[in-house]
């Protein structure tokens, strides 16, 4: 696979997936197509040796797997599927002076000043009574620009360039449209004709409740004189989920590895978990804190013996991405610890666990980058800061399996379009698939 051909494919990947349902059902779109079996947590499994195998909880989360020699341990890859963002309320319904509104509640550490004056869509799961008074779930994307939140002029607002602080609940309700003196709307409504539009052979009855987002219409795109950088909505964090399900079925698709040629291993079971709910803590039934990736392992291993033989075989990459040295605030980080954009992955380190990298994991992926000439860089934080987390820790402590956290420098982390390197994505999916 050839550098702008991946780039392509993850920018499509992540056009494609303006939410953690959109991004778990192109995931199980591209499984699909590589020979993998949807199973169903609700009966029994029936797995094959060799066989390639995926799993959804919410249709949010995914956990994909190979079935290899169960002595060998499983290598997995996690990401999450979710980002910071606006999602809809319940009773979004707000209209003044003649403009309809939604309130929106803002979902994880988002950064908020980019979302004014943006081109927004509308996208997620809706759930519905068809004719038959049956329950339905559906995915619904408005793709085209429906909403904005306009800036106030600075004539009305002189103060908005020295620390302007919004009020998430007065300032962020989108514009969706303009009402006429005595017209009246419904957004339920307005969903139950998408919803015809894109199911028209479900015949939907009545819009009961619905998980959706707000999302930015602009296309992810290369950026630079050289096209150096890529931005884009979303790479925290399904850059990683991409390079996690790429660098999946390219490993598997390889017709050998190093220890069957040599004949001195077997084949080790791969696997990628893309957990939904990180950026709010991991603690749902299909977040990092709940038990899939627990459950997933004990009907693998269902001999509790084996599986803590597997366990200790096996190895976690957290695949979820580094703040890198902004020139503009560059004292931001640790002089020997600022991690540059195109210079390679971030290895991340944190004595007090955030990270759940140590001395063994960050050595196993230093000679791994080594042996393929590939760079790599470490992050530490300063130390006068505090430091964020990843699922890396979580899922170390859930399963008890050594962790590597590690991730794609980029700029402007949580913010409607974010910023990173067009090198270094590609240079993570090369050690990934090795």
């Amino acid at each position: 696979m050839q550098l702008d051909f991946f780039n392509q494919g993850m920018m499509s990947f992540i056009t494609r997936s303006p939410t953690p349902f959109h991004a778990v059902s192109t995931m199980v779109a591209d499984l699909l197509n590589q020979g993998f079996v949807a199973l169903d947590e609700s009966i029994e499994w029936d797995l094959k040796p060799k066989g390639r195998y995926f799993v959804t909880r919410n249709g949010s989360s995914l956990i994909a797997f190979t079935m290899g020699d169960r002595g060998e341990g499983i290598r997995m890859v996690g990401g999450h599927t979710d980002s910071p963002c606006l999602k809809v309320k319940p009773n979004p319904e707000v209209k003044q002076k003649g403009f309809f509104q939604l309130g929106v509640e803002v979902y994880g550490g988002a950064l908020l000043n980019p979302w004014f004056d943006r081109d927004l869509s509308i996208a997620g799961r809706v759930t519905f009574l068809n004719a038959k008074g049956r329950l339905v779930s559906g995915l619904v994307d408005f793709k085209r620009p429906i909403a904005v939140i306009p800036s106030l002029a600075i004539h009305l607002d002189r103060e908005a360039n020295s620390g302007r602080v919004i009020n998430a609940q007065k300032e962020l309700p989108v514009i969706l449209t303009q009402l006429g003196e005595n017209e009246d709307i419904s957004f339920r409504e307005i969903l139950k004709s998408e919803l015809r539009e894109t199911y028209p052979e479900i015949d939907v009855a009545k819009v009961l409740d619905y998980e959706l987002c707000l999302y930015d219409v602009q296309p992810p795109s290369y950026l630079g004189l050289n096209n150096e950088f890529i931005t884009s909505a979303r790479l925290d964090n399904l850059l990683s989920c991409y390079i996690g399900l790429s660098s999946l079925l390219e490993a598997i698709n390889d017709q050998k590895t190093d220890g069957e040629m040599d004949g001195s291993a077997g084949q080790p079971s791969c696997m990628l978990v893309c957990s939904d709910h990180e950026e709010v803590g991991s603690q749902s039934a299909e977040g990092a804190q709940g038990t899939f990736l627990l459950n997933v392992l004990e009907r693998i291993y269902p001999d509790s013996q084996q599986r803590g033989k597997a366990i200790n075989a096996s190895m976690m990459i957290s695949a979820d991405n580094a703040h890198g040295v902004h020139p503009n605030f560059s004292d931001k980080h640790d002089n020997n610890h600022g991690p540059l954009i195109n210079e390679g992955p971030v290895i991340k380190v944190n004595a007090n666990q955030r990270y759940a990298t140590n001395s063994e994991t960050s050595s196993i992926y230093r000679h791994l980058s080594e042996g393929l000439n590939l760079p790599y860089q470490s992050f530490v934080v300063r130390s006068d800061m505090a430091c964020g987390s990843t699922i890396g820790p979580i899922t170390a402590s859930n399963i008890g399996v050594r962790t590597l956290d590690i991730g794609v420098p980029q700029f402007a982390m949580h913010s409607i379009r974010e910023m990173i390197g067009s090198q270094d994505a590609f240079t993570l999916y090369k050690v990934l698939k090795q």
